[in-house]
């Protein structure tokens, strides 16, 4: 099965046509799709995606781009929507160092707290790792969680084995698509096959074929057929090894 384990359904960027995005995703054979919060504003919206949809789960979490505008209170809001059973994961989180004038400070103090949520609550999370890849190994290493994604990874080789180790699945998508993306094929095409899940981020992230343009769950089957172009298999073997990588990282996704 295609699972699109990251992807921003609830963005205004989908307002206008909604339902249609959704199904023509499922046309494409995209089974399942994750959608993450970002910040406590967004919260209601994702958990009513998946309240609709049977197809769509939700996680959690305030994003390192959102924690200037966040406040502890917002901490306390995230662990009574975690206690509810719901969520699949704590995420989407981590570190971003690439945005111009961050505090680094804050992030980190998020970031840290957010890991311990989903430490007590047993849930893996889901990482965003811009520019912070070694900060954030730094910190799972201190705070162990039950593994989770990186999303839209970018690392080096090094830093994929360690996230591996620490029981993570490495997120691959548009950013694969294009032909100058020299080490993120390599990475797809030689990292082993199950630690590999796919990703749109729709509507961020469009592929080599829509620069410019909306990225869309129903690209997630493209991205499975550059992925098995890269390892020299087959879309169905892609389809169903990233499949049951996603459900092993994300164990609700199983139960669904």
């Amino acid at each position: 099965m295609l699972i699109d384990t990251h992807i921003h359904l609830d963005a205004a960027e989908f307002d206008p046509d909604r339902e249609a995005v959704i199904a023509a995703a499922r046309a494409a054979g995209v089974g399942r799709f994750v959608v993450p919060g970002v910040e406590v504003a967004n919260f209601d919206k994702v958990a009513a995606l998946s309240d609709a949809h049977g197809d769509i789960v939700h996680a959690f979490g305030i994003h390192p781009l959102y924690v200037a505008g966040a406040c502890t209170d917002d901490l306390d809001v995230l662990q009574e929507r975690l206690a509810n059973g719901r969520a699949v994961a704590v995420g989407e989180i981590g570190l971003d160092f690439y945005a111009e004038n961050f505090d680094r400070a804050t992030q980190e103090q998020y970031f840290v707290e957010q890991l311990k949520l989903a430490r007590r609550f047993g849930l893996p999370v889901i990482l965003h790792v811009r520019r912070a890849v070694d900060d954030i190994l730094k910190h799972l290493r201190r705070i162990e969680v039950p593994g989770g994604i990186a999303h839209a990874f970018n690392g080096s080789r090094q830093q994929a084995d360690a996230f591996i180790a620490l029981g993570f699945r490495l997120g691959f998508g548009g950013a694969m698509t294009f032909d100058g993306s020299r080490r993120i094929r390599n990475l797809a095409a030689t990292l082993p096959l199950d630690s590999i899940v796919l990703e749109t981020d729709a509507p961020d992230i469009p592929p080599a074929w829509a620069q410019g343009g909306r990225n869309e769950p129903a690209d997630l089957r493209r991205f499975a057929e550059v992925l098995a172009g890269l390892r020299g298999l087959s879309v169905a073997e892609i389809a169903e090894a990233t499949g049951r990588n996603a459900c092993a990282v994300l164990p609700a996704l199983a139960r669904g």
